[in-house]
């Protein structure tokens, strides 16, 4: 299972974001730097409202959607790339990582104290992006001079990487992330043995007060710190930027699902903003979602964009993709609009694919194999 690290400075809402998004109390949540030092892991259920359309439809006792993993991150603080805080600890741990969310302070409380004494988010930021930068760089020293000597004995795959860590180290030096460099496929197959930790894709979390949310949710640029962070996402890496109120999500983990509509609806919301922020971080990962229906359940499989029938159908068992003959697809938009299966069979809506076909997210697919 994929995973994404929640990472921030000290006091900024990852521990409460953490325990929201998982409906955990894992997380110990405090006023005070490193109230996290062992990493916690949760397993998140992907919010998917297709499920109880289609289950309706196919009269399914039972709904089973998917799930990434999130991993709660020790605070990091300027010089954690030579050990400062637990930065050592930090950076190990997000180097397991496949994706990460920076959680970003976008509120003012003189009750909760800023690491650095005030709240500026794009501050913030750089100085997570400088960390990581300069934990790349270090990294890349160590493994070119490893290389070196091998290069010039003439081993062509020593000789490739001391020319792609070339081509890096200027650009880290300018402070630009590794995920930013121009590579191609060869260079990118080849950098990611190097584990960078710039080279990871970022989504950043937007933490503001409870007060907040409604008009920060209707229009983020109207937040002026949220603008900022917007800004600096699109300008930096194309990234995505998400509202959220983490303390809002944590109170709403005790109350039902109706209390805690209400609870929102009072508010001028539907969200918190949390389970818009699971599913950017499930298609940061690179993962797409089919679905398969029947009497018994209705179920959500992930699968990483861009791959084939076969792959899809190895994901519910190995046998289904080794005995693989073709899949029955029909997307959830035909299927929900025409009413059912047989509806859309009859309007060709309902198609017979081969092992070549590549799987849309929302594909609601039977598969069709033999195993002897």
């Amino acid at each position: 299972m994929l995973k994404a690290g929640i990472v921030g400075l000290p006091n900024v809402g990852k521990s409460t974001l953490f325990n929201a998004v998982t409906r955990t109390r894992k997380a110990e949540a405090a006023n005070y730097p490193f109230c996290t030092i062992d990493p916690n892991i949760g397993i998140v259920v992907v919010p998917d409202d297709r499920l109880a359309v289609i289950s309706k439809i196919s009269g399914s006792h039972k709904l089973v959607p998917t799930a990434i993993e999130f991993v709660d991150i020790a605070g990091l603080v300027k010089g954690a790339s030579e050990g400062a805080g637990l930065g050592n600890q930090f950076l190990a741990t997000i180097r397991e990582t496949d994706a990460i969310v920076q959680v970003v302070r976008c509120f003012e409380n003189d009750d909760i104290i800023h690491e650095l004494g005030s709240v500026d988010p794009v501050r913030d930021i750089e100085i997570i992006h400088s960390e990581l930068i300069l934990a790349d760089l270090a990294a890349l020293e160590k493994r070119r001079a490893s290389r070196e000597k091998k290069a010039k004995g003439g081993d062509k795959d020593a000789k490739k990487e001391v020319e792609l860590i070339d081509r890096m180290m200027p650009h880290l030096d300018q402070g630009k992330p590794a995920l930013t460099l121009d590579l191609n496929d060869e260079e990118r197959a080849l950098a990611r043995d190097f584990f960078l930790l710039s080279s990871k894709r970022t989504i950043y979390a937007c933490n503001v007060a409870e007060n907040e949310l409604a008009a920060a949710t209707k229009d983020p640029d109207s937040h002026s710190k949220v603008a900022r962070v917007r800004q600096f996402a699109a300008d930096h890496s194309g990234s995505e930027a998400v509202v959220i109120s983490a303390r809002i999500e944590e109170e709403l983990s005790d109350l039902t699902p109706a209390e805690a509509g209400e609870f929102l609806s009072d508010m001028g919301v539907s969200d918190s903003g949390v389970a818009a922020l699971i599913r950017a971080v499930y298609h940061l990962l690179g993962l797409r979602t089919y679905l398969t229906t029947g009497v018994q359940e209705t179920r959500a499989w992930t699968i990483t964009a861009g791959d084939k029938a076969p792959a899809a159908a190895g994901v519910i068992h190995t046998d289904f993709e080794r005995g693989f003959i073709a899949a029955e697809v029909i997307h959830y938009d035909d299927l929900v609009f025409l009413g059912s299966k047989q509806a859309a069979k009859e309007v060709g809506k309902l198609r017979i694919e081969g092992k070549e076909y590549v799987v849309k997210d929302g594909d609601v697919i039977d598969f069709r194999f033999n195993v002897s």
